[in-house]
């Protein structure tokens, strides 16, 4: 889903965020983690993503759909998406949504919460991240009838970034209550969790979940990403050219480069069983390398 147009069209918050890049910069969380990897966004060349659209590998590799979803405010959009068990990929083609938000390289990041509650006490820990005013917001979803649905609550450390966004969120019972939205039944108390909000359509393909995503990203929307991680419990260590973060069994690397060098990477996959023998997909201008083993690596060039 593309917040990213949310807070750029609709929202009134700016704040200045920086942070420094040498040094340990360790998670403090120590109660746990908190958010989890939720999903990840890009925007690539139109080649590719009608590529990946009418691919039919990816449909027999994948719990894959094309989908139109009408968020807050009546705004449209269309992605491609790749979904796991836990986990999902949603990929877009420059021009499928408006600018700036349809220009290659745009990317974005979401992690979530598994138990009621565990949001607020995320946007508590931005506090000591050093994001003193964050940015809270309830999005929501219409099935077509014109009513908004509460979807989730969420959070953002600011609007002002470059190409690449990110935000907590945590999904909402009135969301999960809709039978509209074809979510599973809680598996505990005050569940609202990523494996009940998915299908168990996973079940039937290869892929399993998202382990691992890799993005270029400029410098500044590097500043305002790192504090949300580590606020949701990720342990962050900076890399040459960048941050790697890790939690929830998930890796997130980020680069910062220029403006006109960013975009996704990398995607790596965990599958549901392993495979013999190594098979490359060409996908437009992207390769998905699926095996040996129970691993897959899809790399993007632009």
């Amino acid at each position: 889903m593309l917040l990213r147009r949310l807070s750029r069209m609709s929202l009134a918050f700016a704040a200045g965020l920086t942070i420094t890049l040498t040094g340990a910069v360790e998670s403090q969380a120590g109660d746990g983690q908190l958010l989890y990897f939720n999903h990840a966004y890009g925007v690539l060349d139109r080649e590719t993503a009608d590529a990946i659209e009418h691919s039919g590998y990816l449909r027999e590799f994948a719990n894959f759909e094309v989908r139109t979803t009408t968020g807050a405010d009546g705004r449209v959009w269309t992605g491609r998406y790749l979904l796991g068990r836990e986990t999902y990929v949603e990929l877009f083609g420059v021009g499928d949504l408006p600018e700036p938000d349809g220009d290659l390289g745009s990317a974005g990041l979401a992690v979530s919460s598994e138990r009621d509650g565990d949001l607020p006490e995320a946007v508590r820990n931005l506090h000591d991240e050093g994001v003193t005013d964050p940015f809270e917001f309830l999005q929501t979803r219409d099935f077509g009838d014109g009513v908004p649905v509460p979807w989730f609550d969420g959070v953002f450390t600011t609007d002002q970034y470059d190409e690449f966004g990110a935000w907590g969120m945590e999904y909402r019972p009135e969301y999960f209550a809709d039978p509209r939205s074809n979510t599973e039944p809680p598996s505990f108390p005050g569940d609202v969790g990523r494996e009940r909000y998915l299908s168990d359509g996973y079940q039937d393909h290869l892929l399993r979940d998202v382990t691992a995503v890799h993005v270029a990203i400029t410098e500044g929307d590097l500043g305002n990403t790192v504090p949300l991680l580590k606020a949701g419990g990720f342990s962050v260590w900076p890399v040459p050219g960048g941050v790697v973060a890790k939690g929830g069994g998930t890796t997130v690397r980020l680069d910062a480069v220029p403006p006109g060098q960013v975009g996704l990477r990398q995607l790596d996959f965990a599958l549901n069983r392993p495979v013999a023998v190594r098979d490359a997909e060409r996908i437009g201008n992207s390769e998905l390398v699926v095996g040996p083993g129970s691993r897959a690596v899809w790399t993007f060039t632009r």
